[in-house]
């Protein structure tokens, strides 16, 4: 299968940890079809993942669990992407986040969290 590009480049960016950037990439063909929600699903991870970076706990866990709901819906596998791996991660994450709505930046940038290294399938 051949994908878009911004797809392509928002798994490179999601891989380098540029969390902000993935938003962009993926937001322009999700707004052509915004019924697909393996899409939002990716947004929502990627912006949940810079909510944490930035230490709003409150919006990294809202996010995460939209992710969640949204990605469940097209396990096992979607468009070269392991779905059941990438909910093993967002339960993950939902589970190394303080019980806080939010923490300090630093303290946040220097927090320990789960990573993914996001992986097209092309068999």
């Amino acid at each position: 299968m051949r994908y878009p590009e911004q797809y392509l480049q928002f798994i490179e960016k999601f891989n380098e940890g540029e969390y902000y950037e993935c938003h962009d990439l993926l937001e322009e063909i999700w707004m052509e079809d915004k019924s697909d929600k393996f899409l939002q699903g990716l947004l929502q991870l990627a912006v949940g993942l810079y909510h944490r970076e930035c230490g709003n706990i409150k919006g990294a866990r809202w996010m995460f669990g939209n992710a969640r709901k949204y990605l469940a819906r097209y396990a096992p596998s979607r468009w070269g992407l392991d779905i059941d791996q990438i909910i093993l991660y967002i339960q993950s994450c939902e589970q190394a986040l303080p019980d806080a709505d939010s923490i300090p930046y630093a303290k946040a940038k220097a927090m320990a969290f789960p990573s993914l290294r996001l992986l097209i399938d092309q068999s």
